[in-house]
């Protein structure tokens, strides 16, 4: 593991593709598999090569060999059926019992990374309760998983894993990201569950199940406004951090990436309650 400056600088983990890595990522050409990976390899080294012009102290491979964020717990384990969302994104869906299939699959990304830069090196992890939110479907899940809950139980393990084999190929910092738990300081949101704070807690305690004990490792949380989705025109989820301080203090990691480019976001005056 790399040693850090006190501030060090980074990106959160996502780089914008240009569109032929788009294209790459997205099958939308006839490209034989090796021609895909030696292009691959040099789009990371490019998005790698930008960070360092930038003289950033940590770098990643901007998620660009990812064809679905979310979606690369399906290469980490058996269980699910990809299809597709009406706005053309790729949508995954558990149907099945999860069953551990190719563990390293992220690691592998940080070994790319590795021969191709001596800077630290961040990578990235959905968070268990984000997957639960967007890949359990109470029609077609509910066979393997009765439950939501049932289900994201069921990942702890496998992200877990994950996480340990970043920390064995020196990885500086594993981010797991979760903007579902980010949903909980709307009052909309909030409205439609029962206790939003209890949900706001499981959400915390399932990423604390997959990092806690870890050691080797700088360990870290994004809490993200959702950006994308505020580009796509949906709907923003306004509110400060307030409402899920009680969560967010519950999260056993070394550090928060917390976003503010957002107004409704609040303002800084929160970290003085973490």
């Amino acid at each position: 593991m790399t040693a850090l400056p006190l501030f060090p600088t980074s990106v959160v983990g996502s780089m914008p593709r240009p569109a032929w890595v788009r294209r790459l990522i997205n099958d939308d050409e006839n490209i034989e598999d090796a021609d895909r990976v030696r292009w691959m390899d040099s789009a990371i080294r490019s998005v790698v090569a930008l960070q360092e012009a930038a003289g950033l102290d940590v770098v990643t491979d901007g998620e660009w060999g990812r064809k679905s964020y979310i979606g690369v717990i399906a290469e980490l384990a058996d269980g699910f059926e990809l299809s597709t969302s009406d706005d053309g994104r790729p949508w995954t869906v558990v149907t099945g019992t999860l069953e551990p299939k190719q563990p390293g699959h992220i690691a592998a990304e940080a070994t790319r990374i590795k021969s191709l830069t001596d800077r630290a090196i961040k990578s990235t992890l959905p968070a268990p309760a984000l997957l639960g939110e967007r890949m359990w479907d109470p029609v077609a899940s509910s066979s393997a998983y009765p439950t939501r809950e049932s289900f994201v139980e069921a990942c702890v393990p496998i992200l877990r894993r994950e996480v340990e084999l970043l920390r064995d190929e020196g990885v500086s910092i594993v981010q797991i990201d979760d903007p579902h738990l980010c949903l909980f300081v709307d009052p909309d949101v909030r409205a439609g569950y029962d206790d939003p704070d209890r949900a706001a807690d499981f959400a915390a305690d399932m990423t604390n199940q997959v990092v806690d004990g870890i050691e080797g490792v700088r360990l870290a949380v994004h809490l993200c406004r959702r950006a994308g989705a505020r580009v796509r025109g949906e709907h923003a989820h306004e509110g400060g951090y307030g409402p899920i301080l009680g969560a967010l203090n519950r999260l056993k990691v070394h550090h928060l990436t917390m976003e503010f480019t957002a107004p409704q976001a609040g303002d800084m005056a929160v970290f003085g309650e973490l």
